[in-house]
């Protein structure tokens, strides 16, 4: 009786130890990501992209008692992974436009519980046909997990935070695919692989309940931000939307739309979004999304980061097993190495690039994973060319590391330089194209073996068994992957090609249609030559003599840069030709400049209008500044204009 009572005390000891722990790391985790709020909705998003990660990797973790039960060579397991990657490239475009139209925390969680109900028809299928079924099923469902978590980080986080936020949500689909490997291969080395699938879909049915029933859809736009401290998902307060914010609430902001305009870019006007996205067609959202320059660098960096990353994992432990001669178990452990690299790279720069961004580096964003991808790809080499396994895992780490280190920023990036009302389709695009260059990434890697080697190694993915290697297969997959490194550089490279059209771009959403303006902005000008903002006195200047119409907008309560518009024909009059010129102040609106003919010049702030000034040939300058305002400004003998500037500091 007494050891009993003893070891029931050890594991009540035990019990209240790990609790006492847990609380600790869910206070220094709800720190670290800005209240309990906050850290609900990560973890369900970062669990929605496990869960989705998951299913693909178990695949291969239950390869050797699939082979056995179903009697399968490593191609059709392979199929099996291929088909639901195929499938969900060409449901995912559609399912973006459901994204941008319907609420999407109740099209998410519905989608979560059907690819549970398909994992469990997958685990009672009884032939190889009934499970590639099963798959094709999934592949359609889980297509909106990406789009749908993109609209709904936009939506819920600021912008000077999305980085280091988008690194915790995607560390989720790392860890997915490690959990999926690690717990559902043991699992089926236990139990079978029916009992896999089982534990897999079960935790599908509490995450949907659990997103259904404590996240409340945001508006669009970026309207409903999480704030840091918030307890109760359902409490927290609405921010107020951008366009009806008051000047001293512009603080407020999106960081990188401030930013645009505080660096004087000016968004281009053959690009400003015009029209309600819920009303474009299919058709024309995607060739809109495929207008915006930086965008589409980006989705061609992604996808060939992807393309080297999926031929990577394809022959990653055919490789190892080849070229430094070691088991299987050995490198798969190799293997869960890099997923730690992974993990460490996805969590280290989201917060370092934030940093950066907050310091005024606004392109960071772009130019940091340029770096990442060609540092990445410098690591590599060494670790590819030595004939040690422990110098090739410590370069093979970092370099992993820095390949997933690139993902966070630029999943922030796209949100910046896209109208919320495109974002699920714009992420259902660029899906689209990355699934393509997963899909050729194997089949290109193996022909590059194959003209090495002289034939085609046989693919096998994480979990499956390599079977006899000829010899060869190691020196072939040494070529291929150095070859491919090209892969790497080259999307670097684009990123780094980026920089210019990125801040612009920015500007260009900001100005475009808003859920709640109804229209995009009305000042945006037509194509200039330059980029700069242009000063009020130098606009004033510069058309004194040519007798056109000039408009300066002070953009400072605005969601776009400040920007300088000509118009050919003149201004009508607002007042007499001997009306003095006047400055008058009051309020907080923009500034608009005009020059007439033959009109008198005059400032004037206050209400709903714009300033306005006016210059005509023979009228006498002054300047008042109210009623309390003893400053006058006379008109010079001379009759010349006075050199100095109208427009006083506020």
């Amino acid at each position: 009786m007494s050891a009993l009572r003893t070891s029931r005390s050890v594991a009540a000891a035990i019990m209240r130890g790990l609790r006492w722990a847990g609380r600790r790391i869910q206070g220094r985790v709800e720190h670290v990501v800005g209240g309990p709020a906050r850290t609900r909705v990560v973890t369900l998003f970062a669990g929605v992209l496990a869960l989705s990660s998951a299913q693909i990797a178990t695949v291969g973790s239950v390869a050797p008692q699939l082979q056995s039960s179903l009697h399968l060579d490593n191609y059709k397991i392979g199929l099996l992974n291929s088909v639901t990657l195929i499938v969900a490239a060409v449901a995912v475009i559609p399912i973006g436009l459901v994204v941008d139209r319907l609420k999407r925390i109740p099209m998410l969680s519905i989608s979560i519980v059907l690819w549970s109900v398909a994992t469990i028809l997958g685990a009672v299928a009884n032939s190889y046909g009934t499970l590639l079924l099963t798959r094709v099923a999934l592949g359609i469902v889980s297509a909106s997990a990406g789009p749908a978590i993109a609209s709904l980080t936009g939506d819920y986080f600021p912008s000077d935070e999305r980085g280091r936020v988008y690194g915790y949500i995607l560390t989720g689909e790392i860890l997915g695919t490690a959990v999926g490997f690690v717990v559902c291969g043991n699992v089926a080395g236990a139990f079978g692989w029916r009992a896999a699938f089982w534990v897999l879909a079960i935790p599908g049915f509490f995450l949907a309940r659990s997103l259904w029933r404590s996240v409340p859809e945001p508006r669009r736009g970026g309207h409903d931000r999480l704030e840091r401290g918030v307890v109760d998902l359902r409490d927290h307060a609405p921010r107020t939307p951008t366009e009806v914010r008051g000047p001293r609430e512009n603080r407020e902001r999106d960081l990188a739309y401030r930013m645009a305009e505080d660096q004087g870019y000016r968004p281009d006007p053959r690009l400003v979004l015009q029209r309600d996205p819920d009303r474009m067609s299919l058709q024309d959202a995607v060739r809109y999304i495929l207008s915006i320059p930086t965008n589409v660098l980006l989705i061609i960096s992604s996808s060939l980061g992807y393309f080297f990353f999926s031929g990577l994992e394809t022959y990653a432990t055919l490789f190892v097993v080849s070229h430094f001669h070691t088991s299987q178990s050995e490198a798969t452990l190799v293997l869960g190495v890099l997923v730690l690299g992974a993990v460490c790279g996805t969590l280290a720069v989201g917060p370092i690039v934030d940093a950066l961004t907050r310091r005024g580096s606004l392109a960071a964003r772009v130019w940091v994973p340029a770096v990442c991808n060609a540092g990445a790809a410098v690591l590599l080499i060494p670790g590819f060319l030595t004939s040690s396994l422990s110098t090739s895992v410590f370069f093979c780490f970092f370099g992993t590391a820095l390949i997933s280190a690139a993902n966070p920023p630029l999943d922030a990036a796209r949100l910046d330089i896209m109208p919320s009302g495109l974002w699920g389709r714009a992420e259902s695009t660029r899906t689209f194209l990355r699934s393509i260059a997963q899909a050729l990434a194997p089949l290109a890697f193996g022909a590059m073996a194959d003209l090495i080697a002289g034939f085609r190694p046989h693919q096998a993915p994480v979990g499956t068994h390599t079977g006899p290697i000829a010899s060869g297969t190691g020196t072939g997959l040494e070529v291929s992957f150095l070859v491919m490194l090209l892969s790497l550089f080259a999307g670097a490279w684009f990123l780094w090609r980026s920089r210019p059209s990125y801040p612009r771009d920015i500007a260009t959403a900001a100005a475009g249609f808003s859920p709640l303006r109804g229209s995009a902005d009305p000042t945006t000008p037509p194509a200039s030559p330059t980029r700069r903002r242009e000063s009020r006195a130098a606009a004033r200047d510069r058309a004194k003599g040519g007798g056109a119409h000039v408009s300066v907008t002070d953009m400072r309560i605005s969601e776009d840069p400040t920007v300088v518009q000509r118009h050919d024909a003149p201004t009508e009059a607002q007042h007499d030709a001997e009306n003095p010129t006047e400055v008058q102040r009051g309020g907080e609106d923009p500034t608009e400049v005009q020059h007439g003919g033959e009109d008198p010049t005059e400032v004037q702030h206050g209400g709903e209008d714009p300033t306005e000034v006016q210059h005509g040939a023979e009228n006498p300058t002054e300047v008042q500044h109210g009623a309390d305002d003893p400053t006058v400004r006379r008109p010079r003998r001379d009759g010349g204009d006075d050199p100095e500037s109208l427009i006083f500091p506020r």
